[in-house]
């Protein structure tokens, strides 16, 4: 018996299966949704990707920014552990790092981190993908502000006694406190000006300090040049009046009063004029910070408009000089700062800071 065999090449049997009419579509579907499945299954773990990306972004920008309110005595150990811990409480996945500190001789600091997470995949499995790496950076940027402050009195008058505090508040407190006070007293030599003893003092907690004292003499020229201090200058002022004032620091080679206000979150000025009207004058109320000039110079110093509210860490000026005068009530503003009473001259020092306001993201 002869027996024959008959060879079938795959494509011949593929073609074959395709051309039948009475066979099962079943299997050519399940051939065809294996790559649609897989399409679905890649976008649903590149969304899921996304997602998680934009997440981890969010937390470590929060954690990055919270590394600038730290002292600037924080070590580097310490501030990557406290930017692993911000950013898992902001819900941040994988981990955290600090890439860079830097601190700039104008006292700009600069921080750069990263963060990095093998995401699990889900579809992606059938490829023998079983997690895709995550990662997001962040920079931010942190400019010097004001972290120390000198007044110094120039020249104080009038009949009215006065004082002027500067107070401030400390991160995560509510109540201000005083950090200095400068107090003027009339002596009573009858000048149509009036002129009187100025005292400054800082203060710290319940401890008041003396720091310059100031004491403004009139009389003739003669008199006051054989009772005045060496050095002295005499000056006659609008009324004719032949004055001078001398000034003692303590110590003797002392600025003024010198005032740490790195660790103050908020900072303002208050004139306290019993016998004026109004009686207290504060720069953060916009009723009466109108009284209060601020200039560049001894004879530039432009009133605070009307209905403004001063910041004290921007208008005291970083390494040089400025100029602030108050008028105390007895005139009617808008006026010239010469109808001020109370002058004096206020220098900043700026630095890295913990004021988070002053925080930029860079990246």
């Amino acid at each position: 018996m002869l027996r024959f065999v008959r060879k079938f090449s795959l494509a011949a049997v593929a073609g074959r299966f395709l051309a039948r009419r009475d066979g099962s579509i079943m299997p050519m579907m399940v051939l065809l949704s294996i790559p649609l499945v897989a399409a679905i299954g890649f976008s649903v773990d590149y969304t899921s990707a996304a997602t998680t990306r934009s997440d981890m972004q969010n937390a470590l920008d929060a954690a990055i920014i919270s590394l600038t309110t730290l002292p600037t005595t924080t070590s580097l150990g310490d501030r990557q552990t406290a930017l692993q811990q911000a950013y898992a409480a902001n819900s941040g996945q994988g981990t955290a790092t600090l890439t860079g500190v830097n601190v700039d001789s104008s006292g700009t600091a600069t921080f750069t981190a990263t963060a990095s997470y093998p995401m699990p995949t889900t579809f992606m499995q059938v490829a023998r993908i079983d997690s895709v790496q995550v990662g997001v950076g962040s920079s931010v940027r942190k400019k010097p502000a004001l972290v120390q402050t000198t007044f110094k009195v120039t020249k104080v008058s009038g009949y009215w006694g006065k004082t002027m505090t500067l107070y401030g508040t400390r991160f995560g407190d509510t109540t201000a406190q005083k950090l200095m006070t400068i107090t003027y007293t009339y002596n009573g030599y009858g000048d149509p000006k009036g002129y009187g003893t100025t005292v400054v003092n800082t203060v710290n907690g319940a401890t008041s300090t003396l720091v310059q004292k100031q004491v403004c003499t009139t009389g003739t020229l003669k008199s006051l040049q054989k009772n005045l201090p060496s050095g002295s200058v005499i000056q006659t002022d609008s009324y004719g009046t032949t004055y001078s004032c001398a000034d003692t620091f303590y110590p003797a080679n002392g600025a003024g009063a010198v005032i740490d206000v790195s660790q103050m979150d908020k900072l303002y000025l208050e004139m306290d004029v019993p016998s004026g009207n109004p009686k207290v004058l504060k720069s953060n109320d916009p009723t009466t910070s109108n009284r209060l000039y601020i200039g560049t110079s001894a004879t530039d110093m432009p009133e605070v408009a009307a209905g403004q509210t001063v910041d004290i860490f921007t208008a005291v000026p970083c390494g040089q000089p400025g100029y602030q005068a108050w008028e105390d009530g007895g005139n009617a503003v808008p006026a010239a700062y010469t109808n001020a009473d109370f002058f004096y001259t206020v220098q900043g020092k700026c630095d890295y800071n913990q004021r988070p306001s002053q925080t930029v993201l860079t990246q």
